[in-house]
């Protein structure tokens, strides 16, 4: 019995421990290598936009400025029933428009950009969405990381609370900021590449020119990384660039978290086994760990699968007397993700969530509860759904 109880946690376990060593690895900042920016080379930054009239003058209007005269903005009008590409216009940057219903999500708008863009191709593309600003330095490092390294960038993506976001959404941008900064740190030192995250990444063209873009895949970004670091082109993380995007209110945000959640999981279920296997037989530990990484559960569904377990397999052990070492040690893994958090909050997390909203987590984990029953009842999204503005 005991060798059965400590199979059935030995998953947990290793997915619980390699989230804590990525944290680890990822609290202290990257080596800074601030490039010589100057000259850069002919850059298009490309926005993808679906109805975003509402945030979109403001967004684009500071996106010029930052860009300056040298870079070029072209915006993807993306099955708009708005002022979107009107807006635009206005604002003074190029704009194509696309109106194709039945292929729906940024992928497509990517490659629509990608098409208009071969007659006469930048050396870099950078793509930034509508919603997230980054400042002329950002930009910058992006670009020369970009050319220096001939791979693709990706910046540091960081949603910032309002001051009136509820104790819910400020622990959700903590946990924004554990998988965006922290766990990307811990897992370019890892492997040696990091992860897109769908904004804020740069792209030498001859790698955007052939990469697959046209896909209504929830987590394109996710499906990205995957494909380049097959091709030892994956993304370099670059810490001296950032992108920023503003906190959603409660139901936005649960909405969003639905999406990207449940698009992870299936790509962890179809990607992570069989991508460890063939890593463990080419004995390619990068590769393994990249495995495991795909595999590792967002923080809350973690912490309840965790609890879950250890209640169930720490009854089981009590009725049948088996030995408590594997329920010792999952509860030793838990207690060092809890003291990993830790250290994350008190490495930059502190500016996400205040310590009286971390009182509040095991309300977090329980509005959790609900997405994950959605999911189960509902099963993941399996075409792309814009977050509505405004709300």
């Amino acid at each position: 019995m005991t060798l059965l109880i400590a199979l059935a946690l030995a998953p947990l376990i290793m997915l619980t421990g390699c989230f804590v060593l990525e944290v680890f690895l990822g609290l202290r900042p990257l080596p800074r290598a601030t490039l010589d920016a100057e000259n850069l080379p002919r850059t298009v930054v490309i926005v993808p936009a679906h109805d975003e009239e509402v945030i979109l003058r403001h967004r684009l209007t500071a996106l010029k400025a930052a860009a300056g005269p040298g870079v070029e903005i072209l915006l993807v009008a993306d099955n708009c029933s708005d002022a979107t590409a009107d807006i635009a216009r206005d604002v003074g940057v190029r704009v194509i428009e696309r109106t194709q219903s039945e292929r729906r999500g940024k992928g497509f708008a990517l490659d629509f950009a990608r098409q208009y863009l071969r007659e006469l191709p930048p050396e870099v593309v950078v793509v930034v969405d509508a919603d997230c600003a980054i400042d002329a330095k950002s930009l910058a490092q992006l670009i020369a990381h970009c050319i220096a390294s001939r791979r693709p960038c990706q910046a540091m993506n960081l949603q910032l609370p309002t001051p009136d976001s509820s104790p819910t959404v400020r622990l959700s941008t903590f946990a924004f900021f554990v998988k965006n900064v922290i766990r990307q740190r811990g897992l370019q030192r890892l492997t040696g590449h990091g992860h897109l995250l769908g904004t804020g990444m740069a792209f030498p063209w001859d790698i955007f020119a052939e990469v697959e873009l046209a896909s209504g895949e929830i987590v394109e970004d996710l499906k990205l990384s995957q494909e380049l670091a097959r091709r030892g082109r994956g993304a370099v993380v670059v810490e001296e660039a950032r992108v920023l995007s503003n906190a959603e209110s409660d139901r936005n945000t649960l909405s969003q978290r639905q999406r990207w959640e449940g698009g992870f999981l299936r790509n962890a279920l179809r990607v992570g086994p069989s991508l460890f296997v063939r890593s463990v037989a080419r004995a390619n530990w990068r590769g393994v760990w990249a495995a495991v990484n795909s595999m590792i559960p967002p923080i809350a569904l973690l912490i309840i699968l965790d609890i879950t377990f250890l209640l169930l397999a720490g009854v089981l052990t009590a009725l049948t007397g088996a030995s408590p070492w594997p329920v010792l040690v999952l509860f030793g893994s838990v207690l060092l993700a809890s003291f990993a958090l830790g250290f994350a909050w008190l490495a930059g997390g502190s500016k996400f969530v205040t310590p009286a909203a971390l009182v509040r987590i095991p309300f977090y984990i329980l509005w959790k509860v609900s997405l994950y029953l959605g999911l189960v009842r509902e099963g993941a999204p399996k075409e792309w759904r814009r977050t509505p503005r405004g709300d």
